[in-house]
């Protein structure tokens, strides 16, 4: 089968950048939600252990915003467009809703390790199905579940008993 120009210029594997998409592209979705709601989160937040929460959200919407900019590239890269326009993220996200209005620290910080658990679960399911497509794509997935998780981590510290 010929390849066409369109295909030459934009670098489509047609083995691997649809199946990098098809997982990674929910990524984003979830990612770009987790950096709105977590933003959300940040403002409205109450409580004694203010500073500390705050803080640790402003970390995650920055390290979310960073993932999310990770995966879609990578998809970019493979010569595939992402779709995380506002309206696309929030008819598409997995990740429950946040509280409208102020919150004390501990019951957002339940909010958002749901949020966090429902994109990690995404993230999961990236890195199980890109094992058979591609591994490059999946290191990708790999390094995102761990940053979740560890801000999951940081997150539950403040509530643990």
């Amino acid at each position: 089968m010929a390849t066409s120009q369109t295909e030459k210029l934009t670098n489509v594997n047609p083995d691997v950048a649809p199946g990098t998409a098809q997982f990674l592209s929910p990524l984003v979705i979830d990612l770009e939600a987790l950096v709105v709601n977590g933003k959300q989160a940040h403002w409205h937040l109450r409580g004694h252990n203010f500073i500390g929460v705050h803080e640790l959200l402003d970390t995650l919407v920055s390290d979310a915003q960073e993932w999310a900019d990770l995966a879609a590239e990578r998809v970019v890269a493979l010569g595939l467009p992402v779709d995380s326009r506002l309206a696309t993220v929030a008819a598409k996200t997995t990740l429950p809703e946040l509280s409208a209005g102020f919150q004390q620290s501990e019951d957002t910080i339940v909010e958002v390790v749901a949020m966090l658990d429902a994109a990690i679960q995404t993230a999961r399911t990236a890195v199980d199905e890109l094992d058979e497509i591609d591994l490059n794509s999946q290191d990708v997935a790999v390094e995102i579940v761990r940053g979740l998780e560890k801000d999951r981590w940081l997150l539950l510290a403040h509530v643990a008993k």
